[in-house]
Formats: structure tokens, C-alpha cells, sequence
């Protein structure tokens, strides 16, 4: 017949004494645990008691451990971590995910539908990186990415679209109020134009004024989409964005298009991926929910 453990001291005890010996300091090990820095001292005091063993020195402004409190606490808190250990096993770990997206992707794209994402699927432990480097997928442990251009990425990857590069130009409603409508040449003038990394402004205005030569003297520039937009937002002027990063700001009013057209681009977001992912069925997954998104 197995025997039961007659000899342990209380669980609890000796749960207080594990963080005590690790703080050697009651009240940070009371804060930790949540309780009274008295009801650990008590916990402490009864341990001590039930084992006929002085496990603490009170020094005035700290604790020591005993010679005999060292030796416990080492092999109660390797009991506890074979504890944890054994617990965690029983658990199934969530799925990871390290998603790779630019910092303008990340802010107005991914993050207004990240608690969608969550509540479509909670056993997903995912992690966003906002980077604008095609990153080392395998040596960087990222799984998926999304990336602004055109294919291929590099060797050895996958490419699916996920968005095509429509670009519109914005601006604040009390800006288009006070300057008047840009759509008019030399209204356009007056406006600060606000420059991001793809440098499409040249092309934008020949694009809405093609038989006109414009000398635009008023320029702000930004190294991200995103920055951009802030400032358009702000009434600084007119910023270039692909519909999709702005369609909250043009439901809320924050801003409004400044010309009827969108003008084309070459180049989209791509969704990017080793072909053979370490987690496939996680990739296929969260591939699938993004493109979903876009639909």
C-alpha cells in the first residue's frame, strides 16, 4: 500500500517560505502573494515551529537564512518546480505566432483588428513585430510577414497579395475648409504636401494634373505612411495612403478625400512566408483570417 506524505508542512507554508527566501524580506514577499506582510510572518513562524527549526536570522533591516533554512529552501524549491513542471505538461501550449509588419501596417491596419483576431482565435499566441526590413524569417523566428513591393521576396519564400497600392490623398475637413478645395490648381498651392517613405507625391500630381507643371514650394516629410497621417489628421496638409490604412478616419469624419481619383501602383502588400513554415497549420491559419479581412 502507498503511504501518504504524514510528515509535509502545510502547502501554503511552505509556498510563503519559497518567496521569502527569494525577497528575505516579509513585505515583499507579502506583496508578491498578496497577503499581509503579518500573515506571512505567522506562516513563517509556524513552519519554523512544525519542523523544530530556526529558518530565519532577523537582522534589523533584512532576513538571512539559516544554515539549515539554505539547504531547505534549495530543495523545496526544486520540489516546486517539478510541480510546475508536471502542471505544465498537463496544459497544451498555445499556438505561437510571430507576425512581421511594417510600423504603418502594425498601427493602422492590424491593430484596430487585433481583438477581432483574438476572439477568432484565443489559442493563438501571436506576436507582432513592426519592422521595415525583410526580416530573416528562420534566424529571427518569424513565421509570417507582410511587405510593402512587389515579388519575390527572396529565395526560398512565398508570396500571396493581400492588397493591391491604390493611392489616395487625405486631409483634414477644418484644413479643406480653411485653403479651399485642392482639386483647384492653384488652391493645391496653398496645401503642405505630407511625404512618406514611397516618395509618391511627384507622381501623384502629374497623375491629377497632368497638363499642368506644378512648382509646389510647401513640403513636410515623414519616413512612415503613419506619421504622415497624424499630420494630416492635425491639419498639416495633405498625406498619400492606400485607402485600406484610413477607412476609420473617413468613417469618423477625422478626414476626408481630397480628389475623386485613386491613382494605381505597381506594388501591394504581400503576405510572406518560408515555404516550409515550423508551424504550418498556425501559418495557414492566420493566412487565411487575413485575407479573409480584405475580402
Amino acid at each position: 500500500m502507498i503511504q501518504g506524505f504524514t510528515t509535509l508542512p502545510p502547502l501554503n507554508a511552505l509556498k510563503v517560505f519559497e518567496a521569502v527566501t527569494r525577497h528575505l524580506n516579509f513585505r515583499l514577499a507579502a506583496e508578491e502573494l498578496g497577503v499581509t506582510q503579518g500573515a506571512v510572518a505567522q506562516q513563517i513562524r509556524g513552519l519554523e515551529s512544525s519542523l523544530g527549526l530556526k529558518l530565519f536570522d532577523r537582522l534589523p533591516r533584512t532576513l538571512a537564512l539559516t544554515g539549515a533554512g539554505a539547504g531547505y529552501a534549495v530543495s523545496v524549491r526544486q520540489a516546486f518546480e517539478l510541480i510546475d513542471e508536471a502542471t505544465r505538461a498537463l496544459r497544451p501550449e498555445p499556438n505561437h505566432l510571430t507576425l512581421s509588419v511594417t510600423p504603418t501596417f502594425a498601427s493602422r491596419w492590424m491593430l484596430p483588428r487585433l481583438p477581432a483576431f483574438t476572439a477568432a482565435w484565443p489559442d493563438i499566441d501571436l506576436r507582432v513585430l513592426a519592422s521595415e526590413r525583410l526580416v530573416q524569417f528562420h534566424h529571427e523566428g518569424v513565421d509570417l510577414a507582410v511587405r510593402y513591393g512587389r515579388p519575390p521576396f527572396g529565395a526560398g519564400l512565398d508570396a500571396t497579395l493581400l492588397f493591391s497600392q491604390n493611392v489616395m490623398a487625405v486631409v483634414s475637413p477644418a484644413l479643406l475648409a480653411e485653403l479651399g478645395d485642392p482639386r483647384v490648381r492653384d488652391h493645391c498651392l496653398r496645401y503642405a504636401l505630407l511625404h512618406d517613405g514611397h516618395h509618391l507625391w511627384p507622381a501623384f500630381l502629374s497623375f491629377i494634373f497632368p497638363d499642368a507643371t506644378m512648382q509646389h514650394q510647401h513640403h513636410l516629410r515623414f519616413n512612415q505612411t503613419a506619421l504622415a497621417l497624424e499630420a494630416a489628421i492635425s491639419g498639416q496638409g495633405i498625406a498619400l495612403t492606400s485607402p485600406e490604412f484610413v477607412q476609420n478616419d473617413l468613417a469618423s469624419g477625422r478626414l476626408v478625400s481630397a480628389f475623386n481619383q485613386h491613382m494605381t501602383v505597381d506594388a501591394g502588400w504581400y503576405l510572406v512566408s518560408p515555404r516550409r513554415p515550423r508551424e504550418q497549420a498556425t501559418v495557414l491559419a492566420v493566412r487565411e483570417w487575413l485575407m479573409a479581412q480584405v475580402k
